[in-house]
């Protein structure tokens, strides 16, 4: 049985209260402070006081620890709107602010599908913003905008992680490697590359984010008006 119909055991007040959602909370808080690798059943059970054996009555395995964390962080993606363009850009933006807040999100989206109660109620909420619309344009337009979020935040995750790493922020990556492109560009070899580093929008995370968005919209949106 999955772990979504499975009942808890009966509450034991002592020596510590326990309940899924007291686990989850706590796996959650262990991951948004030092990553997926902080979160175990043993180093959850000891942030809650209590012994790893107890865990288990309520979770069997850390596969699905990390199934109930991602659908209790589904409940801030809430996608809203009047129309489907609306609601879709929603779906994209809550989605990537979530991950932003949760940042061990980034590695778990994408992956197998999710089952969870506040997973299927965001896609209820999408799927219904599009009545109306045939399914041999929702399906894939869904599938589209998921994915663009799903790379464009990894992308972001990876270049923060990265300069942290690193220890250096734009500016000073830009200051270290902006000579050598500078010398690279005046061989003339790559004049497509100069042209954009030199002459294009230099745009933020956020800009870039919802000028891509919007393009993926319009198709969409040329798509149904076909």
């Amino acid at each position: 049985m999955l772990v979504w119909e499975r009942p808890e055991p009966p509450e034991r007040p002592a020596p510590a209260p326990l309940s899924r959602e007291r686990i989850v909370r706590a796996a959650i808080r262990l991951a948004d402070a030092n990553g997926l690798d902080a979160v175990s059943l043993r180093k959850v059970a000891a942030a809650l006081d209590v012994g790893p054996m107890r865990l288990y009555g309520y979770i069997a395995t850390k596969e699905e620890l990390l199934d109930l964390m991602l659908d209790a962080v589904h409940a801030e993606i809430r996608p809203v709107g009047g129309n489907w363009r609306e609601v879709l850009r929603s779906l994209a933006e809550t989605t990537r602010r979530t991950a932003h807040q949760h940042e061990w999100l980034a590695d778990l989206l994408g992956g197998r599908p999710q089952l969870g109660p506040n997973t299927l109620a965001g896609g209820e909420a999408v799927l219904a913003a599009m009545d109306g619309v045939d399914l041999d344009t929702v399906v894939p337009a869904v599938a589209a905008v998921n994915a663009y979020v799903v790379g464009a935040v990894r992308r972001e995750i990876t270049e923060q992680r990265a300069e942290r790493s690193s220890g250096m922020d734009k500016r000073q990556w830009q200051t270290t490697y902006g000579p050598y492109l500078e010398r690279t560009f005046a061989t003339g070899r790559f004049p497509a590359l100069a042209t954009v580093v030199r002459d294009g929008p230099h745009l933020d995370a956020d800009e870039t984010f919802l000028a891509g968005l919007e393009f993926l919209l319009d198709g969409i949106e040329a798509r149904i008006s076909n």
